[in-house]
């Protein structure tokens, strides 16, 4: 459910050993440290540690399942790991105060529950909590719909609802933005303009954001370190350039009578229904040929190819 973060302050529940937590380091906006989490026999992470610094744009990506939402709900108290401890901005996620609740914009995939407002009273509804609301800055995205503001939040398309809530986000003036999904129902041109906007909020300075989205294209103009959840838990944390940079991507032909690389420590997911069929990795082009000759001398590696960032992310991850 897309909501704005409002909710009261939550206590440690002490019946479930949660052991007393270090204070979080004052250049950490989120600390996840060594959390397991389970569903029934299924666990979701194992000792999964993360920390996003404050200042920095990060994305946590992941195939459909990994488990990005549930972190999210972790990290805000709504689920308790099974072991482990969630940190935001210096508190534990299951002793967040109003005051530190207010510094945070929260958004969940879904929509507003008080669509029975219009866009007015949702305003006004939502502004007594946020000491820092700014109101213009959500009039000036809203207004931009063409409907009055005393048209209900009912009455709107699943985009123009989006556009509500990113609008309600931006007038808190959060210290700390956390977006689950945020391109979920917005057009071409309003996903671009919520961009616009929101490099003028990092422009401000002090500024932090956690997001995920399945719109990788947009990750490229926008995020300095990326998060790549596998499932199972493993993560691989690095800067975006990093990545772009040292992530490769190679042609390579294979008989019909051969057997297609297997993936292992140099090779990442290859792919042999593409056209050419390629393989990922992070070594370079002769280490990779060296490894093939040893393992697969069947195969010819070819050439270097170009990638986006959503192919170099298909590329690590798998395409199923």
């Amino acid at each position: 459910m897309l909501v704005v973060f409002r909710l009261a302050c939550s206590q440690i529940d002490t019946e479930h050993g949660m052991s007393p937590v270090r204070p979080l380091p004052p250049e950490s906006a989120i600390e996840i440290d060594a959390i397991t989490h389970r569903y029934g026999q299924r666990t979701l992470y194992r000792n999964l540690s993360l920390t996003i610094t404050k200042g920095r744009v990060v994305a946590l990506l992941g195939k459909n399942g990994v488990g990005k939402t549930t972190l999210i709900r972790l990290l805000m108290g709504f689920l308790r790991p099974s072991s482990g401890h969630c940190r935001v901005l210096g508190q534990d996620s299951h002793a967040l105060s109003p005051a530190t609740r207010a510094r945070i914009g929260l958004l969940f995939e879904g929509h507003l529950t008080q669509d029975y407002m219009s866009i007015a009273q949702i305003e006004r509804y939502h502004r007594p909590f946020y000491p820092g609301w700014r109101a213009e800055l959500y009039y000036d995205l809203v207004d931009r719909m063409g409907l009055s503001r005393n048209h209900k939040i009912a009455q709107m398309s699943c985009g123009q609802r989006s556009q509500v809530v990113l609008g309600l986000i931006f007038a808190q003036n959060p210290e700390l933005m956390i977006l689950d999904d945020y391109s979920m129902g917005l057009d071409a041109g309003y996903r671009r303009l919520f961009l616009d906007y929101l490099a003028a909020y990092l422009g401000e300075g002090g500024k932090t954001v956690f997001l995920t989205s399945h719109v990788v294209q947009d990750m490229e103009v926008l995020v300095d370190e990326v998060v790549f959840l596998q499932r199972g838990g493993e993560i691989l944390q690095m800067p975006l350039a990093e990545f772009r940079h040292s992530f490769r991507c190679f042609a390579f032909s294979l008989p019909a009578s051969a057997q297609p690389p297997a993936a292992d420590a140099i090779i990442h997911n290859p792919d042999v229904f593409a056209r050419p069929p390629r393989l990922y990795s992070f070594a370079e082009r002769d280490q990779v040929a060296r490894h093939l000759a040893a393992r697969c001398p069947e195969i010819a590696l070819g050439e270097e190819l170009p990638m986006t960032l959503e192919d170099a992310f298909i590329g690590l991850t798998g395409k199923y």
